[in-house]
């Protein structure tokens, strides 16, 4: 048996899974709470994510003993970026900045200015969500904390100590610190310094498929499992959730629809974008790449206008129905949290407008998919335009349950869309599945195979025009909104 554990921002999912990679159980904590408290702020206490696995396993233990018993490997995935700054008692200083956290617009330039290479070296120019940019906002505003910490662990990190009492990542996970050099696969000297920090600083790297600790005895005696359980070192959620769809090989790819939005395909070498805000980084197997873009609120969004309207989200999307029809009149900016990708603009925010007295529920929650699926066709045309293909990809995560939504997406982007067996599961059965490979030595190729595929989502060639013009029209509105930031800012 194999386990595999995923934080993910509101909430932690754990899988487990047997030899031939059937799913025997699952479990999902509560949800977790994400702390605001400034504007483009957002935290959450670590204690929470280990209450949240506790919650999963303590699960599991309770209606599947004899199976977690049997448990020879755990895999770990979790939100990514994420500064869990620790001090000499490994205790956390102060809440995690989590990765959506988008007050560190003057600390990119920072970095830039401090070490001019940093997009040869990490692959991709500083936004605000990643790590390293934290630690220089904590040396310019909180010094007292800067100076005291002594680890700096990514979030699924902070929950391999607490299991293992191992302090070690995996190179899929760290790349995207902006602290390491994609191509060498290793910590860069040179940005650390950059940003004050020291190796001794990091945790040990590992690749996604190496073991990297075992479980505390005191916690395998508590869910009934065996002392010699290994930890594998896992990845971040979106390269976990290409191995549990198996997107390893050059030119495969995923469009995620989770709390935030992310296209990913995969690559056998880094091809760094210099002039995009798109994202080169280590996959979670060895040898081999992804580029990434991530929007930061997509669900999200959609939960956001389900507690406006005081309705249940899966409701509204479910009222839909499953048939595409011609673009919505009303039009919604999904950057509720700013946006990350492919342009970085920390300042813009969300906008819904387009309203009149016949607006109803259905036509907003129209309007909120389709904000999101132009969002996301914009770093479909950055990534094509640095030269990576896209011609089909799968479809995980929880949206990707609407075929509605799934519909938009393929339109927009000119490609059929697959959705595989428990999409909503691939970062969890993802990190399982690394799992198997870390205890058994097992090849990643015999390993993350292809799913099943459920369903098949096609272009909807008939509305095609249409919504071109209505992404054309919604990149007018992005312009306007930006310009009208900026003469309130002036």
């Amino acid at each position: 048996m194999y386990l595999g554990i995923d934080l993910g921002t509101s909430g932690v999912k754990s899988v487990l899974i047997d030899s031939q990679q059937k799913l025997i159980g699952q479990h999902s904590s509560k949800p977790l709470d994400v702390s605001r408290p400034h504007f483009s702020w957002s935290e959450q206490d670590p204690a929470i994510w280990w209450d949240g696995v506790c919650q999963t396993l303590d699960g599991l233990a309770a209606n599947h003993p004899k199976e977690l018993a049997a448990v020879k490997a755990i895999g770990l995935s979790g939100q990514m970026y994420g500064a869990t700054v620790l001090g000499a008692d490994d205790k956390p200083l102060r809440p995690a900045i989590l990765w959506n956290d988008t007050r560190t617009e003057k600390q990119c330039a920072e970095l830039e200015r401090l070490e001019p290479n940093v997009r040869r070296i990490a692959g991709r120019m500083p936004t605000p969500g990643v790590t390293a940019v934290k630690l220089l906002w904590l040396r310019e505003h909180e010094r007292a904390v800067y100076d005291a910490t002594r680890t700096v662990l990514l979030p699924k990190d902070y929950v391999r100590l607490m299991l293992s009492g191992e302090k070690a990542s995996d190179m899929a996970d760290s790349s995207g610190t902006m602290w390491m050099d994609i191509a060498t696969r290793d910590w860069s000297d040179e940005l650390l310094s950059a940003t004050g920090m020291r190796r001794s600083q990091m945790p040990r790297l590992h690749e996604g498929t190496d073991v990297t600790g075992k479980l505390r005895g005191e916690l395998a005696a508590r869910w009934g499992m065996s002392g010699n359980v290994v930890i594998a070192g896992g990845g971040g959620d979106n390269a976990c959730g290409a191995c549990g769809t198996g997107v390893i090989g050059e030119g495969e790819g995923t469009v995620s629809l989770g709390t935030s939005g992310v296209l990913f395909v995969a690559m056998n070498k880094p091809r760094p974008s210099l002039d995009y805000a798109i994202e080169t980084l280590c996959h979670s197997v060895p040898g081999t790449w992804h580029q990434m873009s991530v929007i930061l609120s997509a669900t999200s969004c959609l939960n956001w206008l389900a507690k406006l309207l005081k309705r249940n989200a899966a409701d509204l999307v479910g009222e839909l129905g499953t048939e595409l029809s011609a673009p919505c009149p009303v039009s919604f900016v999904p950057f509720l949290d700013g946006s990350w990708s492919p342009r970085s603009d920390t300042e813009i925010r969300g906008a819904l407008f387009g309203l009149q007295h016949s607006t109803d529920d259905a036509e907003m929650t129209r309007a909120v998919l389709q904000g999101v699926a132009f969002a996301l066709r914009e770093c479909a045309d950055a990534f094509r335009a640095t030269g990576t293909p896209i011609d089909k990809l799968l479809a995980i995560g929880g949206g990707s349950r609407s075929d509605v939504w799934l519909s938009m997406i393929a339109t927009l982007f000119g490609v059929e869309l697959r959705v595989p067996e428990s999409s909503e599961l691939g970062a969890a059965f993802g990190a399982a599945r690394l799992a198997i490979i870390a205890e058994t030595g097992a090849s990643p190729a015999a390993v993350l195979t292809r799913p099943r595929i459920n369903r098949t989502i096609t272009p909807r060639t008939q509305f095609a025009e249409a919504y071109e013009q209505g992404y054309q029209s919604w990149l007018q509105s992005i312009a306007q909104i930006r310009a009208a930031r900026t003469a309130k800012a002036g």
